[in-house]
């Protein structure tokens, strides 16, 4: 009987000392036969005086040789421009990682990439749920491939409409609830281009950029929605991130949806408040204004001893997935619990005191939504089993 592994990480933004961030989770990367995350933000060749250089293609390097597929659909892919969409398409072309998610216009965006091991072709699509209709790609536009999803927060019956579509903040000493719209012809789109796929690959994934912010646990539903769409048009398995923040699993049908594998490598200093250096600002993306708003809207401030992740507290345990493939079939899902440090670098975690603490912060968080999943380790890694 043959067997695979599919890694799948979260988000991943690299900056100064690439390598260093990349570290931690480099072994497990290393041991696997497929391996994907999220390019969370887009690099451009040539940083203008109005850009950190950090983000310039130069770092992107370690990539190379690491993830065979990077998914590109997300709320910042646009920030800079088309240049900054193209520049990043062209280096991933180059450094020959595969991409979906992201292009010069919406059919290249939504164009799967299929990569094939050993004879087992495997099939990705991505889609961006969250932020500016600005990032979306269109006929004649770079951007994003998308499934629209507007939320609202309802108080004492006054609908409160934000833009952040995703990141609704309840106000503070009222109660509310958050409402979620979803766009019907983009979520039928979604299941259409799932399908269209299926006939092509053995194993489909369908990453989707999702979720409340900052926003612990929380697993709003047009995202179980949007997942068991993809599932039930042909998907083998959703991954998901965006929220910055772990999220738990389900399963339905057979097949496992990972709500949100929060950050896998993650250099991001301009997002702490104390950052003295060089914001990114353009047409499309002001930085410094955005980290003034940022501490007001989710409710924390980034901790002073975690200068280069500036997330919530939570945000610290994270997790990456595993699907075992046996005979060009998914046979089992996993999660590789993770911890980033101090000095920013996500790694590895195993069955020790440490490691238990990230068990049972999933454990937790599963069980706060009333998710359908118990977790049992195996070696040093959480076997996702159906409850």
């Amino acid at each position: 009987m043959s067997e695979q592994v599919l890694i799948a990480g979260g988000d991943v933004i690299l900056g100064e000392e690439p390598e260093k961030f990349l570290a931690g989770v480099a072994p497990i990367l290393k041991n696997a036969d497929v391996r994907l995350a999220q390019l969370e933000c887009p690099y451009i060749d040539k940083a203008t005086e109005q850009m950190d250089p950090s983000r310039e293609t130069r770092n992107l390097g370690p990539l190379k040789g690491l993830f065979d597929v990077m998914t590109l659909a997300g709320n910042h892919l646009y920030d800079f421009g088309e240049n900054g969409v193209r520049d990043t398409l062209r280096w991933l072309d180059g450094a020959g990682i595969l991409h979906t998610g992201g292009g010069m216009n919406l059919a290249e965006a939504e164009k799967p990439a299929i990569f094939v091991k050993e004879g087992v072709r495997y099939g990705f699509l991505n889609f961006n749920c969250v932020g500016s209709e600005l990032m979306h790609a269109s006929e004649n536009k770079a951007g994003c491939a998308f499934a629209n999803t507007t939320s609202v927060c309802m108080v004492t019956s006054i609908i409160e409409p934000y833009f952040g579509k995703g990141e609704i903040p309840i106000p503070e000493g009222s109660k509310g609830i958050m409402i979620s719209y979803p766009r019907p012809e983009d979520y039928i789109r979604v299941g259409d281009l799932v399908a269209e796929l299926r006939p092509s690959c053995d194993v489909l994934s369908v990453y989707f950029h999702k979720g409340a912010v900052h926003k612990p646990a929380l697993v709003e539903p047009y995202e179980r929605l949007i997942s068991r769409i993809a599932i039930d048009a042909g998907a083998d398995v959703v991954f998901s991130s965006h929220a910055h923040i772990l999220r738990g699993v389900e399963i339905y049908k057979g097949r496992t949806i990972f709500h949100g594998l929060n950050n896998f490598a993650v250099w991001a200093p301009l997002l702490s408040p104390n950052y003295k250096g060089k914001f990114n600002k353009t047409e499309f993306s002001d930085q410094e204004e955005w980290n003034r708003k940022r501490i007001a809207r989710f409710g924390f401030v980034p901790d002073p001893d975690y200068p280069t992740y500036p997330f919530h507290p939570e945000s610290v345990h994270t997790a990456a997935a595993k699907c075992i493939v046996r005979d060009g079939k998914i046979a089992e899902t996993r999660l590789i619990p993770l911890l980033v440090g101090k000095d920013g670098v996500t790694r590895v975690l195993h069955r020790d005191e440490l490691g238990q603490k990230t068990f049972d912060y999933i454990v937790r968080i599963t069980d706060s939504q009333n998710l359908n999943v118990r977790y049992e380790w195996k070696g040093d890694e959480m076997v996702i089993i159906e409850r």
